[in-house]
């Protein structure tokens, strides 16, 4: 008797949880943003819709991204390593197969793999992965997210540009111009389309949505009522701004108490030595407005959530796509992103001047060396280095049906590409053998789904990063990392120097070398592929 009731018993669980519905995937990216510019990563900036997900459920100290905009898009759509995908440098074919600036067609991407389990596929933002932003004809749109799985798209096909008026601007497969040109703001826009996809949505259905913000990659664009509310904010300057923030990190526990802050960049003179002061703290008020502005319109997708009712079975994911950006705009500067007017004929003044203050339209500016060392805080670099600064992102995982935990922080060295076989896995998908007719490459990733349900989880033996000339592999505590300058390799024990402050490899120079050996196999057998050496390979003929 015992034995036939827990066999029914059994038996109720596994229908249960096969009629349980599939849960509803959230997935947002930030640009440009350092580890600590949210506030519950140690941040100033106001951030409580990111704060409230935080809050309710569970943040990763030891998460990584590619380094640079287009490789981490590739690597997070794909499971792969970005030159696996065929985007291992950014936009421009480069003649090797790890370069093309282009996803091949021996990837799927999520949406595609939803796609084929009923899932309805959005996507609004910041797409970034094919080379082709303005094609001849509809074949040129192989890439577009249309044509990889996504069932509705708003946003733009290149990676920046204009927040009044940003370059590639496209529904579906149309390229558009912005509806009321007098009130659009690209943020905004990004965040009611998402909201709109989900109001739309047949809930008969689960749905993914793929929300890719361009804030706050540069220009420094923003309303000024929302550049107002940082007035003053930042007239302490970034010397002391590091310390705080530094301060409130060991007290949320998102690095340890003994975890020291890295030295001011050479770079970045004391802000006692700063000059034109005003001018700095406004390109950090836009900045801050920016972040802000996003977090509002995430707080908009969390309501049409709600609204629908299904706050409570939608895995939201967080995460940048780099640490900050420390490049200085310069004046003469030009691309396909920057136009040289306005559409109502003003003149673009482009260039970081000191005194012409960041914010309006007509301004191109980045907030430079100084303010990204701050965003990067307590680590080294910046975008597109591979040290901790420019490579270790947040990552907030709020989904109340799936995740025990409230507010907990997770310590598990994972990648970008453990997010697609995390979703596969709590959402019971197959991966397809193949892809456009070609088989398909195997994922790197390992699921974060045990983590998510407070198990430990085992982890990768290795993760790899080559971007530019850099190039860096972490083995356990181990992290082997050489700058893209082409000077000597570092090595260190990030249990003990989580902010890289003391090369080991005159120390342990068997570890660094079987680290090395380690990296350069890889990167031959499946980064590189054909590529003759390590770093990006000069385009054939030139």
């Amino acid at each position: 008797m015992l034995l036939l009731r827990t066999l029914c018993l059994l038996l109720f669980l596994a229908v249960s949880l096969e009629a349980a519905p599939r849960p509803n995937i959230v997935l947002i990216m930030s640009d440009d943003m350092g580890y600590s510019d949210i506030g519950c990563y140690g941040s100033e900036v106001a951030t409580p819709t990111l704060d409230r997900l935080a809050a309710g459920g569970l943040r990763f100290t030891q998460f990584y991204n590619t380094g640079r905009c287009c490789p981490t898009r590739a690597s997070l759509m794909t499971g792969l390593y970005p030159h696996q995908a065929g985007v291992g440098h950014m936009m421009n074919d480069r003649g090797h197969p790890g370069y093309r600036g282009d996803l091949n067609n021996r990837c799927v991407t999520i949406a595609q793999v939803l796609g084929t389990a009923g899932y309805r596929c959005y996507m609004s933002g910041k797409w970034h992965v094919t080379k082709t932003v303005r094609p001849n004809n509809e074949d040129g749109k192989h890439n577009w997210p249309r044509q990889r799985g996504f069932d509705r798209f708003y946003g733009t096909i290149h990676g920046a540009g204009s927040f009044f008026d940003p370059n590639s601007l496209t529904r579906d497969n149309t390229l558009i111009t912005p509806e009321d040109p007098d009130s659009y703001y690209y943020t905004d826009a990004i965040s009611d389309n998402a909201s709109q996809f989900i109001a739309e949505h047949d809930h008969k259905a689960p749905f993914f949505l793929y929300v890719a913000y361009t804030a706050a990659h540069w220009p420094l664009h923003a309303r000024p009522e929302d550049i107002a509310r940082y007035k003053g904010k930042y007239a302490k300057g970034w010397d002391k701004l590091r310390k705080e923030r530094h301060q409130r990190m060991k007290k949320l526990g998102i690095i340890s108490a003994s975890t020291p802050l890295s030295p001011r960049h050479p770079n970045v003179p004391p802000w006692e030595e700063a000059q034109h002061k005003d001018w700095q703290q406004r390109r950090m008020e836009v900045y801050a407005a920016q972040i802000t502005s996003m977090d509002a319109g995430i707080g908009r997708i969390v309501e049409a959530l709600e609204r629908r009712g299904n706050f409570d079975n939608t895995l939201i994911l967080y995460m940048t796509d780099n640490g900050g950006c420390h490049v200085e705009y310069g004046k003469t500067r030009r691309g396909s992103y920057l136009p040289e007017k306005t559409r109502d004929g003003r003149k673009m003044k482009p260039g970081n001047i000191p005194g012409l203050m960041p914010g309006p339209e007509i301004t191109y500016q980045s907030y430079g060396y100084g303010w990204a060392n701050v965003s990067n805080t307590p680590y080294r670099m910046f975008k597109q280095f591979d040290h901790e600064g420019g490579i270790r992102t947040p990552l907030i995982a709020h989904w109340p049906r799936g995740i025990s935990s409230r507010g907990g922080l997770a310590g598990e060295v994972a990648h970008l590409v453990d997010i697609l076989p995390t979703l596969v896995e709590i959402t019971g998908v197959r991966l397809p053998a193949s892809s456009g007719g070609s088989h398909r490459i195997e994922i790197n990733g390992r699921s974060l789904a045990g983590v998510f349900r407070g198990k430990k989880r085992q982890g990768h033996d290795s993760i790899y990063f080559s971007h530019n000339k850099g190039r860096a592999i972490r083995e356990g505590k181990w992290k082997l990392v050489q700058d893209r300058k082409k000077k000597p390799w570092e090595l260190y024990d990030l249990d003990k120097d989580p902010t890289e402050l003391r090369d080991l490899s005159q120390e342990e120079p068997e570890i660094a070398a079987r680290l090395k050996a380690r990296w350069t196999t890889w990167f031959r057998q499946q980064a590189s592929q054909d590529s003759p050496v390590p770093g990006v390979p000069e385009k054939k003929g030139t």
